[in-house]
């Protein structure tokens, strides 16, 4: 995935730490086997590969994100996509990284081969049909899945005080050893000049994504460019996946768009943009309802 891990826990003292982080490293393991965009042996990659009206059959895992994907896709009016592959390696942001801006008719062609909706997924069965043409790109979802994952893969082993962290995307469970929560500041842009936010990360994930740090590298599906209204944009959900979906999906639809779409969705989002007026914070209202 191109980040780390880290997995902060409570254990008895006779626990072996080795064997428990052998056991993540597995699991992880797996899912980038699955859902790498950069491994070309990965199953994702074959897919993108193979040719038009080619059905295959998806693993548990890679069919739980396809279909948290189209539903967030559909719920988000394209906001955000999970087969946009072609798009992002126009624009360098993929395996093959570049700083070419792409001409108007090689967006227009990426997009023509690109979108959810030529995608056609057997939910039952698991199985999906390549169109012909389609890359995905599950870097919008996958990170916050493998993050459930590991919080999975923990309760397994009998851990119930862990925090998972992947790549800044972030899960808690249960407390720490002084009985605190998992406090964890979300992020703030360092010249925005607005309060930090520190939440409790109690049964809860957190995902963000914005500009700040990586420049505008989230795309709008719908245009083919980049996405450029949001500054710093998180997401507090029960699920690190769902989370980091709709990061993207609000993050890609603006401040006023994501604002209306968070409200309707009863969604937990803290919103930072910049325009003429400065820069604007904005709580969505079940997130000022978590604080109050």
């Amino acid at each position: 995935m191109g980040t780390v891990w880290r997995v902060r826990c409570a254990v008895p003292a006779a626990f072996d730490p080795e064997a428990l982080r052998a056991a993540i490293v597995r699991r992880l393991a797996g899912l980038v086997a699955e859902m790498s965009h950069w491994q070309p042996d990965s199953r994702l990659s074959r897919f993108n590969r193979a040719p038009a009206g080619r059905w295959m059959k998806l693993p548990r895992d890679f069919a739980t994100v396809i279909a948290a994907g189209l539903d967030i896709a559909a719920r988000s009016g394209g906001a955000f996509d999970p087969a946009i592959g072609r798009l992002v390696d126009l624009w360098g942001f993929g395996p093959r990284p570049h700083a070419r801006v792409p001409t108007d008719a090689q967006i227009a062609a990426g997009l023509a081969v690109s979108g959810w909706q030529r995608l056609a997924f057997d939910r039952a069965a698991g199985w999906l049909r390549q169109p012909g043409g389609v890359a995905l790109d599950l870097s919008g979802i996958a990170k916050g899945y493998a993050v459930d994952a590991v919080a999975r893969l923990l309760t397994g082993h009998g851990i119930a005080h862990a925090l998972v962290e992947i790549g800044g995307e972030c899960l808690g469970m249960g407390v720490r050893p002084d009985l605190d929560p998992w406090w964890v500041d979300i992020e703030t842009p360092p010249d925005a000049g607005i309060a930090p936010l520190r939440v409790a990360l109690h049964g809860l994930a957190v995902a963000t994504s914005g500009d700040y740090v990586r420049g505008h590298h989230t795309l709008d599906p719908r245009t083919g460019h980049p996405a450029r209204a949001v500054t710093s944009l998180s997401v507090l959900h029960p699920s690190a996946m769902i989370a980091d979906a709709w990061a993207s999906a609000l993050t890609v639809l603006g401040p006023q768009a994501g604002a209306a779409l968070a409200t309707r969705e009863g969604l937990a989002v803290r919103c930072v943009s910049r325009s003429g007026e400065g820069v604007r914070e904005w709580l969505s209202p079940a997130l000022a309802a978590m604080l109050a």
